[in-house]
């Protein structure tokens, strides 16, 4: 059991028969009646995101939720496969869970999976990633970072804009979270 007062970003809690993760949270104390908290919070199975408000001190039951070290290794089919870095046991997951996630998944990519009672609830990529430009139109001599955006394909098919003067070929660093292109990798 917890209370509003342990809320954290990412923490995950059972209500009504269902698994929430917090996605983001806000302490309120109006001038005016008791103090309460907004929040955001997503349902870990069905993936959609709900604003609740919680009256301070309430209590809540936590949900025990293991946090793996893995591997991601390749796609089989409809089932991403991923091993666990400190026993090598390989688990499938569902593109389902994986969802738009798969955009940014290359192989051998270190990522945490997280478990309740056996179940594969999330995967959490890193921040950013960095991939390369598979394909994208020439840049043209004199183009500047802020002059426009242009569409490249990246390692994995995924479609971003980036700024006119990369070619293919580059890496980039990618928002995971986004999908945004954030800067240029240099060898």
């Amino acid at each position: 059991m917890a209370t509003t007062n342990d809320f954290k970003n990412g923490m995950v809690f059972k209500q009504d028969n269902q698994l929430w993760q917090i996605v983001e949270f806000q302490h309120v104390k109006p001038g005016k009646g008791p103090a309460f908290v907004r929040t955001k919070i997503k349902n870990v199975l069905s993936g959609k995101i709900v604003d609740k408000t919680f009256n301070a001190g309430v209590k809540i039951e936590t949900a025990n939720v293991d946090r793996r070290d893995m591997t991601y290794l390749y796609q089989d089919g409809d089932d991403y496969i991923f091993m666990d870095v400190e026993d090598y046991e390989q688990i499938h997951v569902g593109a389902d869970i994986i969802g738009d996630q798969k955009n940014f998944l290359l192989e051998n990519q270190n990522v945490i999976v997280s478990f309740h009672d056996g179940q594969v609830l999330f995967v959490d990529l890193p921040a950013s990633v960095t991939m390369e430009i598979t394909y994208t139109e020439p840049g043209l001599q004199g183009d500047r970072s802020n002059a426009g955006t242009k569409p490249a394909t990246v390692e994995t098919g995924y479609e971003i804009q980036v700024p006119l003067f990369l070619n293919q070929g580059e890496k980039i660093k990618v928002d995971t979270r986004t999908g945004d292109y954030i800067s240029r990798v240099k060898e």
